[in-house]
């Protein structure tokens, strides 16, 4: 590594300009590292140890203004009226007709707002809520690029912390800190099978705090590994698994909902949607049995002569004990309810009820 990032320089996250000679990719609108030995025992560290990774394609808003909580409140899907500050929640942000036109999460402090999304979204999603300004006393920011992110998860992350003399928020809770004199946030993130963090830093210390994490026993990860982990977990990507044709029902992702909030652009479908439960698709997490199916591959059930869905995600998994493929995919539910034999071509898709056990 350098001593100096070149902050990013030609789309690269500021820890992709430390690296040479590793397999750089574009992700979620910034360039970074997609694996850094193989992807199967960065995805073994992530599931049995801890390993440290790259989160540089992630961005925040930061809202601010005497009116920022009634304003924001009114444009997202979960409350932030009712969020304690240090906490943040994961959220959808909606059209007028209820379509899903992006995600992030939502984190409260005492005298501002962040709006944290991956950096392919932030443009469109800046212009869309910058627009619903208009009597507010309410002022947008992106943070730029001398701030960045890197991601720790893992059984022992906990303990990497710990021995690093590091506060541990409480679930979606974050404290600022200090790593051996450098200024951190952390970040007790969401996540459905291992213990996840998000450590906020200045781009300038990101060589620095690369090798505390490593020198502690963090493994090396890329993004390659993440999405499997995020496949195994059955978590949608915005963009990937769904879209702005998606209504939020369609997508399972009840957390980002809060029926108690009061109005929001976009509630009225939602509410409606709700009280006449009218839906008819849903995003599912199959288990496959058969090759690793093409993007967008089509799902077909038995007595159906269309197709009655499509996979958006997929990925082979070869770890000891897991030697399965899981997918995850947008299927009609009337072909879930009546139980029929799903499948794609090459293959079965066995839809599951949860997320697999980790062996």
């Amino acid at each position: 590594m350098n001593e100096t990032p070149q902050i990013d320089e030609a789309g690269l996250t500021p820890l992709a300009t430390l690296i040479s000679a590793l397999d750089l990719q574009m992700h979620l609108g910034r360039i970074s590292p997609r694996v850094f030995t193989e992807t199967e025992s960065e995805l073994a560290a992530l599931l049995h140890s801890a390993a440290v990774y790259d989160l540089g394609y992630l961005t925040r808003i930061r809202i601010t203004g005497e009116d920022r909580v009634r304003w924001l409140n009114g444009m997202v899907t979960n409350t932030v009226q009712a969020l304690p500050q240090g906490y943040g929640n994961y959220t959808l942000i909606l059209n007028a007709q209820g379509r899903i036109q992006g995600d992030g999460y939502v984190y409260r402090a005492a005298d501002h707002i962040l709006f944290e999304t991956d950096r392919a979204q932030a443009p469109r999603l800046l212009a869309h809520l910058d627009h619903f300004i208009i009597m507010d006393d309410v002022e947008l920011l992106e943070l730029d690029a001398e701030t960045t992110t890197l991601g720790l998860a893992g059984p022992q992350a906990p303990g990497i912390l710990e021995s690093l003399n590091l506060p541990i928020p409480e679930t979606m809770g974050f404290v600022t800190a200090e790593l051996q004199g450098i200024p951190i946030t952390i970040v007790n993130a969401y996540s459905v099978l291992v213990p996840r963090f998000e450590i906020w830093l200045d781009a300038k210390d990101i060589a620095e705090v690369w090798r505390i994490l490593t020198e502690v026993g963090a493994t090396l990860a890329g993004f390659a590994a993440l999405e499997s982990l995020r496949i195994l977990e059955a978590t949608p990507l915005y963009g990937v698994d769904m879209g702005d044709r998606y209504l939020p029902q369609e997508t399972n992702l009840t957390r980002a909902l809060n029926f108690n909030k009061g109005c929001y652009l976009g509630q009225e479908i939602v509410e409606r949607i709700r009280s006449r439960a009218t839906v008819h698709r849903t995003l599912h997490q199959f288990e496959l049995n058969g090759p690793l199916p093409a993007p967008g591959a089509e799902l077909r059930a038995e007595g159906d002569d269309k197709a009655i869905g499509g996979l958006t995600s997929a990925a082979h998994y070869a770890l000891p004990g897991l030697p399965r493929t899981f997918a995850i995919g947008m299927v009609r539910i009337e072909a879930l309810e009546r139980k029929a034999v799903i499948t794609y071509p090459g293959g079965q898709a066995v839809p599951l009820d949860a997320p697999p056990a980790l062996p």
